[in-house]
């Protein structure tokens, strides 16, 4: 993101586990540029296993994938 493009996003929905580098660091560099960034997590593993592994922080806004839109929105509602 450069200044002139003027995005303030509110919310990050990423994946944990990703090729190049995982969820948190990039929720990480994100909230340098935006510091009221929100996030949302998800993965495939289950919360216990992302945390177990240190992966992510006990207690972050996290849902398991396969997921509805419906518990995506509910998911969304409680971060708000």
């Amino acid at each position: 993101f450069t200044e002139k493009d003027q995005i303030k996003p509110d919310l990050l929905l990423t994946d944990v586990i990703m090729p190049e580098m995982n969820g948190k660091i990039l929720y990480e560099e994100l909230r340098k540029k935006f510091p009221a960034l929100k996030v949302l997590f998800m993965s495939g593993y289950t919360a216990n296993v992302i945390a177990h592994n240190g992966i992510l922080d006990k207690g972050i806004h996290f849902i398991e994938k396969p997921f509805t839109s419906k518990a995506l929105l509910k998911k969304i509602e409680e971060i708000e």
